[in-house]
């Protein structure tokens, strides 16, 4: 399982048409351009993925549909998180008969739990899943943090196998990547710090920017995971200019504005997001010429 997780995943974003209908034709054309990078894995409707405006119904139909295209050549992870506990545990019934190789679960949202709430949150998830955990802190979009003892605690749990850290504190991901099980994996959340956390110890990434750049991206994190930090370093500062365009109007929508670019899919994001800018669009267009 820890083989599997190594490296690229890639938060895969969820092409849609102009009436905000799954636009499946585009979803193939990234997934191939993603396995010709050579990325690791896909992870399938996390936050990328739009996962909030999407019914179970369409969820599962999306899952379906990058099980068969793959066809078994890249392992799958399913983003299944949310506030409501025991909500979670019954679709995750659902999951039993599908091939995944985890199930990401970001921490609780808005409700924001105590530490023991979200340890409670989790253990209930991990002892009901059908699949192994991959805990999601994220506070930026939660507003709480899993702190490191949180994290500590969870990882105990044999049905919790990973954490992907994005709350952007390097201490803390140091402290997990220090004193977790040797089966406990961290992973980064943010582009920009994949290899600072992988320096540390970590073992990859679920990425944003593997959508739009897997080749050379994938190819950073492996030279990083090979310990050759000093041209890991140099092609991650080549890096650096395109994370700042992924973050210029947000998540997806300026990921999507640079699949439009290169011809993936068109731009649109689904309300209460809003289409990234023609101006975005042209900018990638010149940093790709």
């Amino acid at each position: 399982m820890k083989a599997e997780l190594k490296g690229t995943g890639v938060a895969l974003a969820t092409p849609m048409n102009a009436d905000y209908t799954i636009d499946y034709s585009s979803l193939g054309k990234l997934l191939d351009h993603i396995v010709r990078g050579n990325a690791d894995y896909i992870v399938v409707q996390g936050t990328t993925g739009e996962s909030p405006v999407f019914s179970w119904k369409e969820k599962l139909e999306i899952l379906q549909f990058v099980l068969d295209h793959l066809r078994g050549s890249k392992p799958v992870v399913f983003g299944l998180g949310g506030n409501n506990t025991y909500d979670l545990i019954e679709k995750s019934k659902d999951l039993k008969d599908y091939k995944l190789a985890g199930i990401l679960s970001a921490s609780p949202y808005y409700s924001k739990p105590s530490q023991e709430g979200i340890i409670r949150h989790y253990q209930l998830l991990a002892d009901a899943f059908p699949h192994p955990i991959i805990l999601y802190n994220v506070p930026s979009r939660t507003a709480s943090n899993m702190e490191a003892d949180t994290t500590l605690e969870l990882a105990k749990h044999a049905n919790i196998i990973a954490m992907k850290e994005a709350s952007g504190d390097l201490d803390q991901c140091k402290e997990i990547a220090d004193n977790r099980p040797d089966e406990f994996m961290l992973l980064s959340g943010d582009d920009g710090l994949a290899y600072d956390i992988i320096k540390m110890g970590g073992e990859g990434v679920i990425s944003v920017i593997g959508n739009l750049m897997p080749s050379e991206y994938t190819t950073m994190v492996n030279t990083a995971l090979k310990g050759d930090y000093d041209t890991a370093n140099k092609l991650n500062d080549d890096l650096k200019v395109v994370y700042d365009m992924l973050a210029e109007e947000g998540n997806p929508s300026s990921l999507k504005a640079g699949l439009e670019a290169i011809g993936i899919c068109n731009r649109t994001v689904k309300p209460p997001l809003f289409d990234a800018s023609i101006a975005l669009v042209e900018k990638w267009k010149e940093y790709f010429n």
